[in-house]
């Protein structure tokens, strides 16, 4: 069996930001396009980093007109920004979204047509431009990971864009950068972590390379999300959840995901909701849902996050893993259901048909149909 595993070069540890510039002009950089958070433009994240580039004579171009869950048009204005502007290369700045409209403005900067074309699997032919991303939560794992996902405005559903190109050259880590959010974000994008690690470790795409990083994830976001959510100013929570993060992005950038991101895209395709918020309410169900695919797995989860499963049989330990998940949720102020955010059965049908087209869906571990994802939709409700 041949496995493989990609990943950019990461530099990691507090201070980190402060080589952007230097990365930038060591990919052959003249002019950057940085790509940020409107939310970031005024903290100290960004000064940092035009400073970086002033360092070392790269001009720079920033843009900032992008929304939680990104839109096609978003990305189109960038596009048009960035050849405007005659940049030559990308730097994504912030949380998830920030860092997918930088890959997806980075794609069409050297492919033709709209982002539609791309959706699915491996659809880039040309190559794009060095891109060097720098997360500011722990976090979607898009700095490390072949996906961008993007909001098709008309269909209103979230497109999952796959490939190799969309692998940063660079991926910038900086523990500091976590100090400034607030206990609901953080609790949202540690959520993300755990589920990515989660879905990543049961994907059937799994191998003991994704593995490795998988259960490590688990085991660190177990132990140090809720300290991390409790306090801004504790740095080794921090460092912790950002070392988490990476590596819950490594697992499902090679391993793909599954339902709970499948169901998940389409709500936010519909909703402006947290993606973070409606991961932590779908995980529990489709563990459930999951765990007849692959107890031993999910019995081995449980051991990760702490639980003592001696003497259990596979299924009950599995489901004091769950349990657990349930608690930690609750604990850091998490929604505990999709109603509580706004959502009722009036669009479930349509979300569910939308969530078995997604390409997450295909790396589920247990054969999933219309009916089990509308199921699963109402059990979250």
């Amino acid at each position: 069996m041949i496995n493989k595993f990609v990943m950019p070069e990461v530099i990691f540890g507090s201070g980190s930001i402060n080589q952007v510039g230097e990365c930038s002009i060591r990919l052959g950089a003249r002019k950057v396009f940085i790509v940020c958070d409107p939310g970031i433009v005024n903290e100290d994240w960004l000064e940092m980093i035009i400073r970086s580039c002033k360092e070392v004579d790269l001009d720079y171009v920033v843009f900032s007109n992008l929304t939680v869950n990104p839109k096609d048009y978003e990305v189109e204005e960038g596009r048009r920004l960035y050849l405007d502007h005659e940049c030559d290369s990308v730097i994504g700045l912030g949380g998830g979204s920030a860092i997918d409209v930088a890959k997806a403005i980075a794609l069409l900067s050297t492919n033709k047509g709209n982002i539609q074309l791309y959706e699915g699997i491996d659809q880039i032919q040309a190559p794009l431009p060095p891109q060097v991303m720098i997360p500011t939560t722990a976090g979607s794992g898009s700095e490390v990971s072949q996906f961008s996902i993007i909001i098709d405005s008309v269909r209103k559903k979230k497109m999952t864009i796959v490939s190799k190109s969309l692998i940063p050259d660079i991926a910038i880590i900086d523990p500091q950068t976590l100090s400034s959010k607030p206990p609901s974000l953080t609790a949202a994008t540690g959520l993300d972590v755990l589920t990515h690690a989660i879905e990543a470790y049961v994907s059937v795409a799994a191998t003991p390379l994704t593995d490795v990083q998988a259960q490590n994830a688990i085991a660190l976001v177990a132990n140090h999300l809720r300290p991390s959510v409790a306090s801004k100013a504790n740095l080794e929570a921090k460092t912790k959840m950002a070392m988490a993060s990476v590596q819950a992005g490594l697992a499902f950038s090679n391993a793909i995901l599954g339902a709970v991101h499948a169901m998940s895209h389409a709500v936010g395709g519909r909703f402006p909701f947290s993606h973070g918020d409606v991961n932590a309410v779908l995980l529990p169900h489709v563990m459930e849902f999951n765990l007849l695919a692959c107890p031993k797995k999910f019995a081995t989860i449980a051991t990760l996050l702490g639980e003592d499963s001696r003497g259990l049989s596979n299924i009950e330990a599995a489901r004091k893993g769950i349990e657990h998940i349930k608690k930690l949720s609750l604990d850091i102020g998490a929604p505990q259901s999709l109603s509580q955010m706004g959502l009722d059965e009036e669009n479930i049908t349509e979300m569910s048909i939308t969530a078995l087209e997604d390409a997450c869906m295909i790396t589920n571990p247990r054969d999933i149909s219309l009916s089990d994802v509308e199921r699963l939709f109402r059990q979250s409700l």
